[in-house]
């Protein structure tokens, strides 16, 4: 079972991968109507989907195989349904970027950095900045309605479409909701204090990362395979579970990752000012000191080595590290529990175990 599993998840992303390339070169067609010089807007969203675990089309085809769904029409559906997710997945990456001011993406430049690299590079009028920062927006822009185009043309009767579509709309809200959130947080999080900053953190990973993460793309596959209340309701619990612990996982990468691994510069999450549980945790167990240098070099564009060195001490003697480590135990182990619990076949089990390693197991 376990070899099947592995085999069927290596085909399906390529098959993924597929269905993205045939569907961006239609829309290179499109874009070419407009004008040729479009098509640096093409290559910003083409390099943003090479890349990636594909963890979201993952979850969605092996929830909806958990589900009973079959193959044929239904199995080109659900890889539909896959790819949908990942162009929604680029769009928020590249809202993302310019929301953090970062400057790369999985070792390559951020999309606004590029933009702003070809504006400079041809010597044009006005702000290379701004210039960059509207290419990024309106690439996004494209990409998530692309991710609704894609959905719609997945070949499901259409009383499962519009289950599936439930589920895909309430992602994409929940998700922006989310987003704003993380920015309340990280712009009112020192008037606030620490009162609070745990739990407000974790509702933040939640609808940021967790939802759309893992448990609406399983409950994607599910809806689209007409799933009983039981499964749905297991597929909630597992990934719910799993999403936050693949999001706890991101957060220690972010401050304490391998840059030649993750494609992000070291401690660029703490640059960023990024409120995480893990930062949380820290600045609730703090002393005054480490509660003063937290306050002052977190958020710090300007951040050096010896800074970031600085805090990443701050989150080990605290205690954070430790606690966050064991929050990530705690939450693979209710996630376990219940697809153990889950009534679905042997290979879908033995897929999204695995899936639960790759989420968590993880130093990219």
């Amino acid at each position: 079972m376990l070899d099947e599993a592995r085999s069927t998840t290596a085909w399906l992303r390529a098959a993924v991968e597929d269905e993205l390339a045939v569907f961006v070169g239609e829309q290179e067609l499109l874009l070419r109507e407009v004008d040729p010089e479009t098509g640096p807007v093409l290559d910003a969203v083409r390099a943003l989907l090479s890349g990636g675990k594909r963890l979201r089309p993952s979850f969605c085809f092996w929830g909806h195989r958990g589900a009973g769904g079959d193959g044929g029409e239904e199995g080109r559906g659900i890889l539909r349904a896959a790819a949908a997710l990942e162009l929604f997945q680029a769009a928020a990456l590249l809202h993302d970027d310019v929301m953090d001011d970062s400057d790369t993406r999985r070792g390559q430049p951020a999309a606004h950095r590029r933009f702003a690299a070809q504006h400079r590079a041809a010597t044009w009028s006005g702000s290379a900045e701004r210039f960059g920062l509207a290419g990024a927006v309106l690439a996004g822009d494209l990409c998530l309605a692309w991710s609704d185009e894609v959905f719609a043309r997945s070949p499901f009767p259409a009383e499962r479409l519009w289950a599936g579509r439930r589920v895909f709309d309430t992602m994409r809200t929940q998700l922006m909701g989310g987003q704003y959130l993380d920015m309340l947080e990280q712009a009112s999080s020192a008037s606030r204090g620490a009162a609070g900053a745990v739990e407000r953190a974790r509702r933040v990973v939640r609808f940021k990362s967790a939802k759309y993460s893992i448990e609406h793309p399983l409950l994607l596959g599910a809806a689209l395979a007409g799933a009983d209340d039981a499964l749905v309701a297991s597929y909630s619990t597992f990934g719910l579970a799993l999403g936050e612990a693949f999001q706890l996982r991101d957060d220690v990468l972010g401050v304490f990752g391998d840059p030649s691994v993750t494609g992000k510069p070291a401690g660029d999450d703490l640059r960023e000012g990024k409120r995480t549980v893990l930062v949380a945790l820290a600045v609730q167990a703090a002393d005054a000191r480490q509660a003063a240098l937290v306050e002052r070099l977190l958020g710090d564009p300007d951040l050096d080595g010896r800074g970031v060195d600085a805090l990443r001490e701050v989150l080990v003697a605290t205690g954070a590290l430790e606690r966050v480590e064991d929050l990530i135990t705690t939450q693979v182990e209710v996630a376990c529990t219940a697809l153990e619990q889950a009534d679905v076949d042997a290979t879908a089990r033995a897929a999204l175990h695995e899936l639960v390693v790759a989420a968590t197991a993880r130093r990219s």
